[in-house]
């Protein structure tokens, strides 16, 4: 063992002996020496026989190494150990112990042993703990009696699109049964894939997930409803939990996977040329997971190992989706009697749509839910009272106790208003009060504005047509203003795109919640703005709500974002790194990069 401290150090210790000793030889009892020395009688007698040996270099401190090591592990094992850890950095001691064992090494150390030789070769950063973790650990005593499923995302393809992944780990073996790759992460398309594994490997007792949308519907606006998973999993008899909002530790497992699969292999790839090419590598990655892989929870042995279907429990033959359930009524409505209902519809301006009449009730934060995403404000004093509601195409009226409290625009369509009549509402008579929107004739040929929301597909309706907007759009109001021959869609108070007038000029004041123009929009920017961002350590940065994957090689680069109307250009000073296909329509609020964190 090498003395690792100071020369100075080492030459003040020698110089101090020395002095004991020839106080010694001018005749100072040795016992006065030690207690002034700070040290023992028999050190004083070994630093004298030490002198007298060697004169003063003798007097400096020894090694301390044993002159004989038998336990000490060979210089090709040492070797070797190092190896690994250079062609595998992120290898721990235990994998490195587990595969000195596979490749039949001569000597196969501890991981404690292993870990203090990747330390004296400096293969070892040290990590400084912040705060204590602690985590309440938990595992099912054997397989398919518990899945864990989430949905990530970093799943690039070469066009700019950012597809999602849908996992699925059996919590016992770690056994991965669910990789599937997805455009869009909607409802049906996690159902699916979770039908997929249960026809694949059977139905399991449990499933742990966290409170996405796509998962549960007890967050559903304004009450509660059952979404296509809970139906799936009641109908098959599995069980399903679900995590504490804002707690990702509790689905561990399936999160600790996603790091696995982010910095073995998304992390390395260039952006895939398509979904097909995205699934199959994953597809390869997984399958080397499963069964090539030792995991360090299941004391190195692989998840395919130790994964095994249910006792007694064969794996169904197909899942069948159920179509979409249909939300259950979201107002509480009274009981509609025979007297109520007029022997025809009552005429509601120059349309023939029923107007309906109902009862609802003010949350208790103040606000009236109604279908069609629909909100009219109250104060909070209001709450949990009943109101009446007379509604058609065009206006919403509110009423408490026969007094007007709100007049609000319509969003109901003619469709919504029959649906509310299915669901037990009654037609209403006249327009109680003035409506929200004009309701005289309109000039044809005259410029007429309507309001739409886009679909999920990017289509609205006009006239009994269905028109492409743009996917850009799906989900968001937009105004559609007529003028001449032309549409204008306005989204965000400015023109997003002009279109061919799909509907001719002489039906315009016909059409569903036609009206007059409204506010001047400013058209969109001549020259695009531009953004500067800061790399991340995962190699994307975040543009106008839009994950733009730049590549783990250029992490901690500060680049500058091109935002141009339908793409994103990355540019690191002259060089244009990437193209990304726009998606989101969201304004850019932030031009700077985040300043980088010093220690």
């Amino acid at each position: 063992m090498q003395d690792d401290r100071p020369v100075d150090d080492r030459r003040w210790m020698a110089e101090h002996r020395y002095r004991a000793v020839l106080q010694v030889l001018d005749g100072v009892p040795v016992a006065q020496v030690a207690r002034q020395a700070g040290a023992s009688r028999q050190s004083v007698y070994s630093w004298i026989e030490r002198y007298h040996a060697g004169g003063l270099d003798a007097l400096a401190d020894r090694s301390r190494r044993p002159h004989l090591s038998p336990h000490q592990v060979p210089p090709e094992v040492e070797s070797l150990i190092c190896e690994l850890r250079r062609s595998y950095p992120r290898w721990g001691a235990r994998r490195i112990v587990h595969e000195l064992g596979a490749r039949g090494a001569a000597v196969v150390p501890g991981s404690s042993t292993v870990h203090r030789i990747l330390t004296r070769h400096g293969l070892i950063d040290h990590q400084e703990q912040i705060h204590k973790r602690k985590y309440r650990r938990w595992q099912r005593d054997a397989p398919m009696q518990l899945w864990q499923m989430d949905l990530m995302g970093g799943v690039f393809l070469a066009g700019g699109r950012e597809c999602k992944l849908v996992t699925g780990i059996d919590d016992h073996s770690r056994f991965i049964v669910i990789a599937r790759v997805v455009a869009t992460p909607s409802g049906r398309a996690v159902c699916t894939a979770f039908a997929e594994a249960m026809t694949k490997f059977g139905v399991p007792s449990e499933v742990l997930t966290d409170n996405g949308k796509q998962f549960t519907g007890r967050f559903t606006k304004p009450a509660p409803a059952e979404v296509l998973f809970e139906r799936i999993c009641r109908e098959n008899g599995i069980t399903a939990r679900l995590t504490k909002p804002r707690s990702p530790t509790t689905t561990g497992k399936i999160e600790r996977f996603h790091k696995s699969l982010r910095r073995e292999l998304l992390d390395h790839v260039e952006p895939f040329a398509d979904q097909a090419a995205a699934q199959a590598a994953i597809d390869a990655w997984v399958y080397a997971y499963n069964h090539s892989r030792p995991h360090q929870a299941l004391k190195m042995a692989c998840p395919a190992d130790v994964f095994r279907p249910a006792p007694g429990q064969s794996p169904v033959s197909e899942v069948v989706l159920p179509e979409e359930p249909t939300a259950r009524p979201l107002l509480e409505l009274p009981p509609v009697l025979p007297a109520q209902l007029p022997t025809a519809l009552t005429p509601v301006g120059d349309h023939q749509v029923p107007a309906v009449e109902f009862t609802a009730l003010i949350s208790r934060i103040g606000r009236l839910c109604l279908p069609g995403n629909q909100q009219v404000k109250f104060t909070a004093a209001l709450a949990g009272r009943a109101v009446t509601v007379w509604a058609d195409d065009r206006s919403i009226h509110v009423f408490l106790d026969g007094e007007l409290l709100r007049t609000r625009p319509s969003r109901f369509s003619p469709g919504d208003l029959k649906a509310l009549l299915k669901q037990g509402t009654r037609i209403a008579g006249p327009e109680p009060a003035p409506s929200a929107l004009p309701t005289g004739p309109l000039a044809a040929g005259a410029v007429v504005e309507v309001e739409r929301i886009v679909a999920r597909d990017g289509y609205v309706g006009l006239g009994g047509k269905l028109v492409l907007l743009s996917p850009q759009l799906v989900g968001q109001a937009v105004v559609l203003r007529l003028v001449g021959q032309m549409m204008h869609v306005i989204a965000d108070g400015r023109v997003h795109r002009t279109l061919p007038a799909p509907v001719p000029p002489e039906k315009w004041p016909k059409l569903a919640g036609a009206r007059s123009p409204g506010a001047v929009t400013t058209p969109p920017p001549a020259r695009p703005l531009s953004a500067y961002r800061r790399v991340s350590s995962a190699g994307t940065v975040m543009v106008s709500g839009q994950r733009l994957r730049i590549g783990a090689s250029h992490r901690g680069k500060t680049v500058l974002i091109l935002i141009e109307d339908t793409v994103f250009r990355v540019l690191d000073g002259d060089t244009e790194l990437s193209t990304h296909a726009r998606t989101s329509d969201k304004p850019v609020t932030r031009f700077k990069a985040h300043a980088r964190l010093t220690d």
